[in-house]
């Protein structure tokens, strides 16, 4: 595995790099959220359901956007910079902001420029490595990201040890971002079949097989219960993890997230997609039951976030593999756009229904919802979804 790591391509390796950048300065602030809106802002659950609801969803539009532009011009760089230039600069604005509503902007724009790369730099990922590699691909892209997840919430961790304010902090933030800008620029786009004639931009599911289409409607529905990990936090803390630990915790979780996360991605191009994603599925649902019953240890707490780890390593890069199985030749950007599109827009609700339920109602009765969902999701995958091959389709599971 080693040696296939070592022979991916020289754009891979970069776009990892960035990744990891943009993300120690994405998670320096990510942990810090839920306590700048409830200790400086006064806000509660409620509001941070609609921030990042609204944020989420609102970035999905563009990831569908960019894609479908992606596969008519052929050209990823010009999004993949302009995202990651907007999420740069939009993060640190946060120290002004004097109520919600103004972190409800800032979050959009960063959102934003998340939804500009994301579609394009995935297309970009899979058309530069054969499709034998690229489980490996997504799954050592995401583990590098998550590494400047584990980067981002120790640096948050020691400026909290040294008692650095939270807005502060949030300043700190824009030194990564600015070199993951500066590195964007250096990308060179993979070798791709000339344009022999330009078509018109289609923005329906024409042309994608009906096994993706499944799929599709699958993941909306996992997503439904897969809220903003804030809450996440926000439930940790409340159970009585104290406050300079939170940063601690999250880092915990992505470095479980950063080991696994290439090896288990890299065994799902020899053994399948779907097991892969239907045995985390299965961990996703034990673990949100378990945060949401009552008088957790701290132990109990980070015992849990790990199995979380465990699940994100064994998803974030398999699900992207999934998508590019599935998608037609020429049709990556437009595949990668619709699954964000979908997975993207049920945040929102995702995030407001679980936000609602857990202020006006009780914390267990959200966690219950969310791992519902995902049994659900895990049902309907396992006995719909690949029902009937369609013929003439890649295999993918």
């Amino acid at each position: 595995m080693f040696k296939t790591i070592r022979a991916l391509p020289r754009s891979v390796w970069l776009i990892g790099i960035i990744s990891l950048l943009n993300d120690t300065a994405s998670e320096m602030l990510y942990p810090l959220m839920p306590l700048y809106l409830a200790s400086v802002l006064m806000a509660g659950p409620k509001t941070l359901g609609i921030i990042e609801g609204i944020a989420e969803a609102s970035s999905s539009i563009f990831k569908l956007v960019s894609g479908v532009i992606v596969d008519r011009t052929k050209r990823s760089k010009p999004w993949i910079v302009l995202g990651y230039t907007l999420a740069g600069i939009g993060r640190p604005l946060i120290v002004i902001a004097n109520s919600w509503l103004w972190v409800l902007a800032i979050r959009f724009t960063d959102r934003m420029g998340k939804g500009l790369r994301s579609s394009p730099r995935d297309a970009f990922l899979a058309e530069s490595v054969s499709e034998n590699q690229r489980g490996i691909t997504f799954g050592l892209h995401r583990s590098m990201d998550n590494a400047g997840a584990v980067i981002g919430p120790l640096l948050a961790a020691m400026f909290l040890f040294m008692g650095v304010p939270l807005r502060d902090i949030f300043l700190w933030a824009i030194v990564p971002a600015v070199i993951a800008i500066s590195l964007a620029l250096c990308i060179h786009e993979p070798q791709r079949e000339p344009i022999t004639k330009i078509n018109s931009f289609s923005w329906s599911l024409e042309g994608m097989p009906d096994q993706f289409k499944r799929y599709l409607v699958v993941a909306g529905i996992f997503t439904l219960g897969n809220s903003s990990d804030m809450f996440l936090l926000l439930r940790a803390r409340e159970a009585g993890v104290p406050q300079e630990q939170i940063p601690l915790l999250w880092a915990a979780t992505s470095l479980i997230t950063t080991l696994f996360g290439t090896p288990l991605s890299a065994l799902s191009d020899t053994f399948g997609r779907k097991r892969f994603i239907l045995i985390a599925w299965i961990a996703f649902s034990f673990f949100y039951i378990g945060m949401g019953l009552p008088g957790l240890s701290t132990y109990q707490i980070f015992g849990l976030f790990g199995i979380y780890g465990l699940f994100k390593a064994a998803t974030e890069g398999v699900e992207k593999a999934l998508v590019a199985d599935m998608a037609p030749k020429g049709l990556a950007g437009t595949a990668f756009g619709w699954f964000n599109l979908i997975t993207g827009l049920m945040l929102f609700p995702a995030s407001f229904i679980f936000g609602w339920i857990y202020e006006s109602i009780a914390p267990l009765y959200a966690f219950l919802f969310s791992g519902s969902c995902a049994l659900l999701a895990f049902i309907l995958m396992t006995f719909w979804v690949y029902k009937k091959p369609v013929e003439g389709s890649k295999n993918s599971n």
